[in-house]
């Protein structure tokens, strides 16, 4: 059998609707092959997968295995069943491995000492810097950075990997054809560029809820460490970190302001055992690196790397604004300033990129 029979029957196996991967593998296990499985008809397999069996000979999925192996053809696309010699040998440790990987770029990155970097979609400002700083600090390094492609924490590590001109991997919950979410076009055309974008779904497969947690054992699993940035308490990030304890996989968290509802996972997990995090080369002590090299940009404490711009000796507002939210109201009340006084300064700050202005007639100090 060649190489195109043998993918040809990988996916004629793995596109049937109705059988899982868990089944999937049973059959596999008891057959050896995918084609061993349809060599071995009904009877046989049918005492493997009971009922589920004659979905095996019923089901006509040739148009759908027809694009996928034209689409394979394409130059950047891969597919990686799991007996193939470029699957990551990291999630064949995991308890549930998919069965067939869709790849968009470098399927060599897979194999690559990674590090994910996870966190909420309704990132604050801080976080994502922080997110894209650390990214950028530990791909530097040369760890692969391994996210989900989401808004928020996870754009900004893929950012921040980018930057650094280092290797980066989104997992997605769609197919591999597909980019989701659409504000993240350009940033997963980049990503299929200079990285790699991985699916187990077919292609074709549309945005549904319940792919996304299960792609979520593929970023945890394909890393040695999960560093969740910022997390509330009930959260995808929270799932991708459990799953990693799961698959002894290290866990670190950035602390927050204990006001802040997307400092509270991070400080959950911290109490559950993950391991604090205040710069890059924590992760690299932990995870048995070298420490960061004279020329790597460092990180520490959610922002430091722009100390040399704040001096809030200097800045007055930017000591009574401290590293939480605050109203113009509250500010005015801890300067005694009015607010014709307080709002030139703070524009200045904004443009000079040291605060933000948020929502609610709100600021936040980014450094």
């Amino acid at each position: 059998m060649n190489e195109y029979d043998g993918l040809a029957a990988w996916l004629r196996l793995t596109l049937i609707r109705g059988i899982g991967g868990e089944t999937q593998r049973k059959l596999l296990a008891a057959f050896g092959s995918p084609a061993g499985v349809f060599a071995a008809g009904p009877v046989a397999t049918r005492a493997v997968a009971a009922s589920r069996a004659d979905l095996l000979f019923e089901t006509d999925n040739q148009e759908a295995i027809d694009n996928t192996l034209a689409w394979a053809e394409q130059p950047g696309n891969h597919i990686l069943p799991l007996d193939h010699p470029d699957y990551p040998a990291d999630l064949l440790q995991i308890a549930d491995p998919p069965n067939l990987l869709y790849v968009k770029g470098d399927p060599r990155l897979l194999q690559r000492r990674a590090l994910a970097v996870v966190g909420s979609r309704n990132a604050t400002p801080q976080g994502v810097q922080t997110a894209e700083a650390f990214a950028k600090a530990l791909a530097a390094q040369g760890l692969c950075i391994i996210s989900g492609l989401a808004l928020g924490i996870d754009a900004a590590a893929h950012r921040g990997a980018l930057a650094a001109n280092g290797a980066t991997v989104a997992i997605i919950g769609t197919g591999a054809d597909r980019i989701y979410p659409a504000r993240n076009r350009e940033l997963a055309l980049a990503i299929a560029e200079r990285g790699a974008i991985v699916s187990e779904f077919p292609l074709g497969t549309p945005v549904l809820a319940a792919n996304f947690p299960r792609r979520n054992r593929i970023i945890s699993g394909l890393a040695q460490g999960v560093l969740v940035v910022e997390a509330a308490p009930e959260s995808g990030s929270l799932i991708t970190a459990r799953l990693a304890g799961e698959q002894g996989r290290e866990v670190f968290a950035i602390p927050g302001s204990i006001h802040s509802p997307v400092a509270r996972g991070c400080h959950q997990l911290i109490k559950q055992g993950a391991k604090l995090v205040e710069t890059a080369s924590d992760i690299l002590e932990e995870l048995g690196s070298p420490p960061l090299s004279a020329t790597a940009p460092e990180v520490s404490r959610q922002g430091d790397f722009l100390r040399d711009a704040v001096n809030p000796e200097n800045s007055p507002i930017l000591e009574a604004l401290g590293h939480d939210p605050c109203t113009l109201d509250e500010l005015a009340n801890r300067t005694g300033l009015g607010a014709d006084q307080l709002l030139p300064e703070l524009l200045d700050l904004e443009l000079s990129g040291q605060i933000v202005s948020l929502a609610g007639n709100r600021y936040q100090r980014l450094a």
